[in-house]
C-alpha cells in the first residue's frame, strides 16, 4: 500500500464496524479471496450502480481501507464517485446487504444499488 492510497482511503471513504465484521465473516469460508472490492459501474435504473466482489489480490493503484482486520479495495475511478461515502452492512426486516451512504448521490433507486450524480 502506498502512502497515497492510505491518505485517500482514510480521508474519503469510511467503513463501519458492521461492514468490517461482515467482510471478515464472509471471508472465513473463502480460501482464495482476501478482500471486498467496491466499484461503481455505469448502468442501473438511476445511471450508476455499486458492485461488490470478493477478490484475492489488490491492484497497484487500489485505494486500500483496512478496518478491524477487514480489507476493502476501491479503484481510483470509482473513488471519484464514492468520495465522502460510508460503506455499511445492514441487517433489517427487508434483508441483509452492504449499503453505501453516498453524499454525492442526488437520487437513488428503491433498492439502494444504483444512483445518479
Amino acid at each position: 500500500m502506498t502512502a497515497h492510497s492510505t491518505e485517500l482511503a482514510s480521508g474519503s471513504v469510511s467503513v463501519t464496524e458492521a461492514c468490517a465484521a461482515r467482510v471478515l465473516k464472509i471471508l472465513e469460508s473463502e480460501t482464495a479471496n482476501k478482500a471486498l472490492r467496491v466499484a461503481v459501474e455505469g448502468g442501473g435504473c438511476s445511471g450508476f450502480s455499486y458492485k461488490f466482489d470478493l477478490v484475492a489480490d489488490r491492484e497497484d493503484d487500489d485505494i486500500v481501507i483496512e478496518k478491524d482486520g477487514a480489507t476493502v479495495l476501491i479503484d481510483p475511478m470509482s473513488m471519484v464517485y464514492l468520495a465522502g461515502s460510508e460503506i455499511d452492512f445492514v441487517d433489517d426486516l427487508i434483508g441483509q446487504s452492504f449499503q453505501i451512504r453516498n453524499p454525492n448521490a442526488v437520487a437513488s433507486c428503491g433498492c439502494g444499488t444504483s444512483f445518479s450524480i
